[in-house]
């Protein structure tokens, strides 16, 4: 098994956090991971994304052009990466801020209400694991123990207090995915 991902959205969502909780969830399951974020000169409000690979096999390059997922949380990302998923593939996206909903009919595309369900739970900064959550559901690549663990060792240990809401966060996310 091989996941290619590109996670895009605005610095300031956690999209790279989320891609590295991937990582070292796959990293705790003994599998292969690169993670290669990328943003620009200006970090939150500006673009960011982040490649995470999960493989059983050896990586030979974390540089890609074609992705098995996109999750995309701006319109710029969507503009960008939704042509770059495989077909077949699957694209999952908040709709919030998104104009110009995905077109494609050749791959599997899902919608997440991310920014209203973390409004909802009292705390605009679980956004992130909600979408992570929502992804999980319908990709288990790595198991929901080891995403927790992963958690842990990418957050600061001072907020570690707040990991039950996080957790509560991925099972809203996996709720209250819709395909379309």
């Amino acid at each position: 098994m091989t996941e290619e991902i590109i996670i895009a959205g605005f610095g300031g969502q956690g999209v790279l956090s989320m891609g590295k909780i991937l990582a070292y969830s796959g990293l705790m399951q003994g599998q292969e991971v690169a993670w290669m974020p990328s943003y620009g000169p200006e970090m939150r409000g500006g673009t960011s994304n982040v490649t995470v690979i999960i493989s059983d096999d050896r990586i030979s390059s974390p540089i890609l052009t074609q992705y098995d997922t996109a999750i995309i949380l701006n319109q710029q990302s969507m503009d960008k990466f939704e042509s770059m998923v495989k077909p077949r593939g699957m694209l999952l996206f908040d709709p919030n801020g998104i104009i110009h909903h995905p077109q494609r009919k050749d791959i599997n595309i899902y919608k997440i209400d991310a920014t209203e369900l973390a409004a909802e739970m009292g705390n605009v900064k679980i956004f992130n694991m909600v979408i992570l959550g929502a992804y999980l559901k319908i990709k288990p690549i790595v198991k929901l123990e080891n995403v927790i663990k992963g958690l842990k060792k990418s957050i600061p240990e001072r907020n570690h207090k707040l990991l039950p809401l996080n957790e509560q966060a991925i099972n809203k996310g996996m709720e209250k995915v819709v395909k379309i």
